[in-house]
């Protein structure tokens, strides 16, 4: 399998997330697509949590009342993470990395296995 190069517009940690799963899978272009939107949203997860951890990685602020409040970082972290996972679940990467896989295989392993898992429930 040839490897594919990562865009040249991501940083370290969406490179590095990049070389690590198309190392191990082999992905259709529109899988491409979605992770390259992975691994910019992991770029931007990184800047978010330097630019915290600069700032003392501070868990509340002062809001524009004065009032007590979570700090837009925790909360812009949480919303960046929940975004990448969704990808993830968009590209159904199996658990086991060991070998390479093409997702058509993947998906045709899956398919012809629930049938007889389902077979075996009884439904």
């Amino acid at each position: 399998m040839a490897r594919v190069p990562a865009p040249k517009s991501l940083e370290a940690a969406g490179k590095a997330l990049w070389g690590k799963v198309t190392g191990a899978y082999e992905l259709r272009p529109d899988e491409l697509a979605t992770l390259e939107d992975a691994c910019r949203i992991t770029d931007a997860i990184a800047a978010i949590e330097r630019a915290w951890s600069d700032d003392g990685r501070p868990m509340t602020t002062r809001g524009s009342m004065g009032q007590l409040v979570m700090h837009p970082f925790v909360g812009e972290l949480r919303v960046q993470r929940m975004a990448r996972n969704a990808l993830w679940r968009q590209l159904r990467l199996p658990d086991d990395a060991g070998v390479v896989v093409p997702n058509q295989a993947r998906d045709a392993a899956k398919a012809s296995w629930q049938p007889t898992a389902a077979r075996r429930r009884g439904a």
